[in-house]
């Protein structure tokens, strides 16, 4: 097992590693570098090799990329002149409100797909399983944008049921006003119940099938039983793998929905960024979400491994 972690973690360091070369990269192939990225259009040639020196872009690439590297192991990622305010502290103040956001959403989506996707399993090829099918194949294929106008309409405009607007402040302001969280979950959570449902049916059919659920219901075992104490440990393994894979189309997701809902999160900072060609903050934004997904990839290979022991001997 300790070789397992090892190894995984090893290569999770290697990936992450590599995003940050790319990022720096990025960072260089800006229109006209850094310093026209900051100061904008009117900045003239003494004004930018100001800015270069002052910074350090006169210098090599490697000994900048080094510089570079050693600030953000120390947690500078840069400055916003649009927003007047060091990208950390504009990161620190948004991601846990994405972070909430996110992991609501997901837990919603993941203890409604679990039983609608063991359900279709067991009721293959009947009414149930064609209906969920349908239903989540639409919402699969809907925008979020969509689905959230929808949600919008439907209970704050025509019912007057929740807010159209997600509460605004710092993070406790959000949670004190639990109201304004339920259409932005509920958007995410429609969307990415249809990816899992999908998984969490195919992987049960699979397991259905194997000597283990036989033996189980030879022993006099009845359907419910075997269904949690056998299928659901092992069907339940690909969608936690499928949990850290589909990070980045969580938070694309929230994204669009912070947006709409006018959401004070990472997404929404993002959005706002790219409007106002902020690019320090879309660079920090892309590495934070980079470095996430792989350390989701990571977690999710980790606990399928302890979940399922014979994982850990695949070479």
């Amino acid at each position: 097992m300790i070789r397992f972690l090892s190894r995984r973690l090893l290569q999770a360091v290697v990936v992450i590693f590599i995003i940050t070369v790319i990022v720096f990269i990025l960072m260089h192939l800006l229109p006209g570098g850094p310093a026209r990225a900051s100061l904008g259009v009117e900045a003239t040639p003494a004004d930018i090799a100001a800015f270069n020196r002052a910074h350090g872009f006169d210098k090599p690439l490697p000994t900048q990329y080094l510089t570079w590297l050693g600030g953000l192991l120390r947690g500078d990622l840069g400055y916003s002149f649009k927003e007047n305010s060091s990208v950390l502290s504009l990161l620190a103040d948004r991601l846990p409100k994405t972070a909430l956001l996110a992991g609501v959403s997901v837990a919603v989506a993941v203890l409604f797909a679990t039983p609608m996707g063991i359900l279709q399993a067991v009721r293959r090829n009947r009414f149930v399983d064609y209906l969920a099918t349908g239903v989540t194949f639409v919402l699969y294929a809907t925008p979020a944008f969509w689905l959230a106008l929808i949600l919008v309409l439907v209970f704050s405009v025509d019912l007057g049921w929740l807010p159209a607007q997600s509460p605004q402040g710092s993070i406790g302001t959000v949670l004190s006003h639990p109201s304004g969280m339920v259409l932005p979950v509920l958007t995410i959570a429609l969307i990415s119940v249809a990816l899992y449902s999908r998984y969490m049916r195919s992987s049960t059919l699979d397991n259905l099938t194997q000597d283990y659920v036989r033996t189980a219901r030879a022993k006099g075992a009845g359907t419910g039983r075997v269904l949690r104490r056998h299928v659901l440990r092992n069907a339940i393994s690909p969608v936690l793998t499928l949990l850290g894979l589909s990070l980045p189309f969580i938070l694309s997701g929230t994204l669009i929905t912070e947006r709409v809902f006018n959401y004070p999160g990472m997404g929404l900072l993002f959005y706002n960024a790219a409007t106002t060609q902020d690019y320090p903050v879309l660079l920090a934004v892309t590495l934070v979400v980079a470095v996430a997904t792989v350390a989701g990839s990571a977690l999710a290979d980790i606990c399928y491994a302890l979940l399922d022991p014979r994982i850990r001997y695949v070479r």
